[in-house]
C-alpha cells in the first residue's frame, strides 16, 4: 500500500510538471492550470481517472458556454459570474458531472479576468483542460499490479476462517468458547475489508477485460464470516450427549481441513446430509431442555449448509476446481 502511494505521488509531481511544459510549449495562457488540473486528476485507478477526466471535459464545455452567453449579455462583473455558478451548478447536478464544478468554474475566471469570450480565450481553456486531464489519463495507462497483494489477504483470510472452525471445534467439545476466538474475529474483519478494496481497486483498472472474480471471491467470504459470528452465537446454549457433540466437532474439523480457495464443498455438503439424515433418526428428545438443544443443534448444522452453499455456488460460478 505504501509502495502505491509513494508511485502516485511521483506520478502526480512528474504528470503536473509536464502538463505545464506542453501548455506553455503549446502557448496556451494560464499554462500552470494544467499542472492543477492534471493533480485532480490523477486516481488510484484507470476507471475513475478515465471518468473523472471525461466529466471535467464535458463540465468544461459546458461551462465555457453558459458563462460566455452570460459575460456577454451582462458583461464582466462579480455578479455575473455569480448567476454563471447559479445556473451551471444544477445542470452538472442533473448530468451527474458534479466533479467538474471547481475546475471549470476557476477556467472561467480566466474570461472574467482577461474580460473577453473571444476564440482564443475559450479555446485557450478549453485546451487547458484537455492537456491537464489527458496528462491524467496518460499516466493512468500503467498501474501497479496489486494481484499479488490480493492472493496473500486471501490466504490470510483463509487462515483465520479455518482457524475460527479449529476453534469452534474444541468450543463444542469443552461447552465453552476459547479467550482468542474474539481476536481472531476481529482480525478477520480488517482482512476483509483490505482484501475488499484491493479486489475493487483490481477491478477498476482493467478497462476492457472485466475481471469481478476477486470482488465475488471477498463478498463470498465476507458473508461467510456473518455466518461464522451467528454460529458462533449458538455454543452459549450447546448442552448435547457426547455423542453428537463429537460428530458435529469432527465435521467442523474436517471443514476446517478442507477450507480453501479451490474447495467446491461439494463432498461437504454430502457429509453434511448424511449427518443431518443420522441425527433425524435418533430418539427424540424427552424434556424441553432436550428439545431445546437438539433444534440449536440443527441450526448450527443449518449455518454450516449455508457456509458451504455459499463456496459451492461461487465455486460453480468461476468453475474453481
Amino acid at each position: 500500500m505504501k509502495n502505491l502511494i509513494g508511485f502516485r505521488i511521483l506520478k502526480t509531481a512528474v504528470g503536473a510538471s509536464l502538463a505545464i511544459i506542453i501548455a506553455q510549449g503549446m502557448g496556451l495562457k494560464y499554462a500552470v492550470a494544467a499542472g492543477i488540473i492534471t493533480i485532480l486528476s490523477v486516481q488510484n485507478t484507470k476507471k475513475t481517472s478515465i471518468k473523472l477526466a471525461l466529466q471535467r471535459i464535458e463540465s468544461t464545455a459546458l461551462a465555457l458556454l453558459i458563462a460566455s452567453i452570460l459575460f456577454f449579455i451582462l458583461g464582466y462583473n462579480p455578479i455575473t459570474f455569480g448567476l454563471y455558478l447559479v445556473i451551471f451548478i444544477p445542470i452538472t447536478v442533473f448530468l451527474k458531472i458534479t466533479d467538474g464544478i471547481v475546475v471549470s468554474s476557476v477556467l472561467v475566471t480566466h474570461l472574467l479576468a482577461e474580460k473577453s469570450i473571444s476564440l482564443f480565450w475559450v479555446r485557450n481553456e478549453f485546451l487547458l483542460m484537455a492537456v491537464g486531464a489527458g496528462i491524467a489519463i496518460l499516466l493512468n495507462i500503467y498501474m501497479p499490479k496489486i494481484e499479488n497483494e490480493i492472493k496473500e489477504t486471501q490466504q490470510d483470510i483463509e487462515e483465520h476462517m479455518r482457524s475460527i472452525l479449529f476453534q469452534m471445534a474444541q468450543s463444542l467439545r469443552k461447552q465453552s468458547v476459547n479467550v482468542e476466538e474474539e481476536a481472531l474475529f476481529n482480525e478477520l474483519e480488517v482482512k476483509l475489508k483490505q482484501g475488499n478494496e484491493s479486489a475493487y481497486r483490481h477491478l477498476n483498472n482493467y478497462i476492457i477485460n472485466d475481471t469481478k472474480y476477486y470482488v465475488q471471491y471477498m463478498e463470498m467470504r465476507t458473508l461467510q464470516y456473518e455466518i461464522l459470528k451467528y454460529m458462533r452465537s449458538h455454543f452459549i446454549k450447546f448442552y448435547m450427549t457426547f455423542e453428537q457433540t463429537e460428530i458435529v466437532a469432527a465435521f467442523t474439523e474436517k471443514v476446517a481441513l478442507d477450507f480453501g480457495e479451490y474447495n467446491t464443498a461439494e463432498e461437504l455438503l454430502r457429509e453434511l446430509n448424511e449427518i443431518v439424515n443420522i441425527f433425524k433418526k435418533q430418539e427424540l428428545p424427552k424434556t424441553r431442555e432436550e428439545f431445546e438443544n437438539r433444534a440449536m443443534l440443527f441450526q448450527f448444522l443449518n449455518d454450516m449448509e449455508t457456509l458451504l452453499e455459499l463456496k459451492k455456488s461461487f465455486s460453480k460460478k468461476f468453475k474453481v476446481s
